[in-house]
């Protein structure tokens, strides 16, 4: 089980202590988050629209993400409140309260709007009306979205562990214990369901393919071996959802490796080293990886040869990245949202979300970019 408290405040003195972001010492006054260098705006961004759909939380800022489907985005806050949004002009089609402590994303399948809980409860809500249509209790607190492919919902829990329930009642069908190291990194990969396939990263580095039906093994692949003498270096976490793009799988580890296998056997066709606790993008036939110490890099796809690297927004807490119209989107703790070139990242556009900061991945929505601030407000951004 993930000692979280301990690797929060371990990971905290690793990677920000005495960052004057936090607060810190004079010892350590050089170590600050990078300031925003000026450049020419080469692209307009429009804001659409903006809705407040409740509030947040510190400690679950990155978890609860937003998601789509057809018209709708579905977003949940901290205190319970789940909500259906009009994707083209940001309006309120339902709203609900479920009064428990919402610490997953939201995720969608089947018609089905699910959230996860602090206490392991999974609610699986009518996409609809926001009425409910069950109710299921899973190990440990869930911490990422889950996801349905009509026939199971896949539930990744913060002890490391993945769950298939039925779609149709939340009963248990198969689990399987992902074998948590001592330590980890606070948060869980979300899963990639489709008709045949549940794919899921785990704490060990490993990238596994099961069979839904029954929980049978299809596949696994280890990404990135642990290294160093202590438990805090040799954490290879995959915390950020697998990217599923046509036959290949792109998916990246915290102090490992940026890696591409193949869909049907898991055979690896290249790695590169990296170190993210973010999920991968893709365009133009190029991945993209926000790192660890906020540096944002792009490598061809095909063959995983890096293109470039942008490290001016240096510790500024960035998101993972996202495709916005022909650009490369990414958005800091202080609410930016910056634009990248995909050609070689130089800064084409950067507009204030809002002060409270962004810490939820962003969502990609047709020619839109949906982002959810800290303060529980979500935004709609495209390029005039």
């Amino acid at each position: 089980m993930k000692h979280s408290s301990l690797v929060t405040a371990l990971l905290s003195s690793l990677l920000i202590t005495g960052c004057s972001w936090f607060g810190g010492d004079d010892d350590d006054a050089a170590i600050t988050p990078a300031e925003l260098v000026k450049f020419k705006q080469e692209v307009a961004i429009k804001r659409q629209w903006s809705t407040s759909i409740g509030s947040a939380n510190q400690d679950y800022r990155k978890s609860l993400r937003p998601t789509v489907n057809g018209d709708s985005i579905f977003t949940g806050d901290h205190k319970g409140t789940v909500t259906a949004l009009n994707i083209s002009n940001g309006k309120k089609a339902w709203q609900v309260n479920l009064d428990v402590s919402v610490s997953g994303g939201v995720g969608y399948g089947a018609g089905m709007v699910m959230v996860g809980t602090i206490e392991g409860e999974v609610y699986a809500l009518d996409a609809n009306d926001g009425s409910a249509l069950w109710t299921s209790q899973v190990s440990s607190e869930v911490v990422s979205s889950p996801k349905s492919n009509g026939e199971i919902v896949a539930v990744q829990t913060i002890d490391d562990r993945l769950f298939a329930l039925d779609a149709k009642t939340g009963e248990e069908i198969w689990q399987h214990d992902g074998d948590a190291p001592i330590l980890s990194v606070r948060g869980t990969s979300e899963s990639v369901v489709t008709g045949n396939m549940v794919l899921s990263g785990f704490d060990t580095g490993k990238l596994v393919a099961f069979n839904p039906d029954n929980g049978s093994l299809i596949w696994e692949s280890r990404l990135a071996l642990p290294k160093g003498r202590t438990e805090l270096e040799r954490m290879v976490d995959i915390d950020g959802e697998p990217l599923l793009v046509g036959d290949v799988i792109y998916a990246v580890t915290y102090q490992g490796r940026l890696g591409a296998l193949s869909r049907g056997t898991g055979r690896s066709l290249w790695f590169q080293d990296s170190s993210s606790h973010h999920a991968p993008a893709y365009s133009q036939e190029q991945v993209y990886v926000t790192e660890d110490e906020d540096a944002v890099r792009a490598f061809k796809a095909g063959s995983g040869q890096p293109v470039w690297t942008n490290e001016q927004l240096f510790l500024r807490r960035l998101t993972g990245p996202a495709r916005l119209a022909g650009t490369i989107a990414v958005a800091d703790a202080e609410g930016y949202l910056h634009l990248l070139d995909p050609v070689d990242g130089h800064f084409v556009g950067r507009v204030k979300v809002d002060g409270s900061g962004v810490s939820a991945p962003m969502l990609t929505v047709g020619e839109s970019l949906i982002v959810q601030a800290n303060d529980g407000s979500v935004t709609a951004y495209r390029l005039k």
